[in-house]
């Protein structure tokens, strides 16, 4: 037996809430979880095994699908001592200018990997970074999420 017009949700009022819930604005925790379904979804149809640049591509094109802005290969100067010293390194990804995505295809990551997205961080002024790793089987083992002064 429905329940009266008052409790009874409709499913145009859930769209409605759905709709209202995506166009808030997104904090970088968002961004974090939408990034590591995309790598899910890469590493489900690629698989294991491929070169770093393969996953860079399908990653691209995976976030792109989401609606997710982001750059690739993105150039990141460092200052040292107030001055300017260059190009630094090329961040992978910049996802939504929140969160750097720095990709691997290793047999194992090494806390030297850690140190480099930590510094990258610094170095951007960004607040939250992934580290994935695509050789590890499920990918979601092989994701470290860093934060720098959060």
């Amino acid at each position: 037996m429905p329940l009266p017009n008052s409790q009874q949700p409709y499913a145009e009022d859930a769209e409605v809430s759905q709709r209202t819930q995506k166009e808030q604005p997104r904090i970088e925790n968002d961004f974090s979880h939408e990034v590591i379904g995309a790598a899910v979804e890469v590493q489900r149809v690629l698989g294991v095994g491929l070169l770093e640049s393969a996953y860079a591509g399908a990653l691209s094109i995976e976030l792109a699908q989401r609606g997710l802005r982001f750059q690739r290969e993105v150039p990141v100067a460092a200052r040292y001592k107030g001055l300017d010293v260059g190009l630094a390194y090329r961040a992978d990804f910049i996802v939504e200018e929140a969160v750097i995505v720095e990709l691997k295809a290793l047999d194992s990551l090494m806390e030297a990997h850690r140190a480099q997205l930590l510094t990258y961080l610094r170095l951007s002024g960004l607040k939250l970074g992934l580290l994935i790793n695509f050789h590890a089987f499920p990918v979601v083992k092989g994701i470290q999420r860093l934060v720098n002064k959060l």
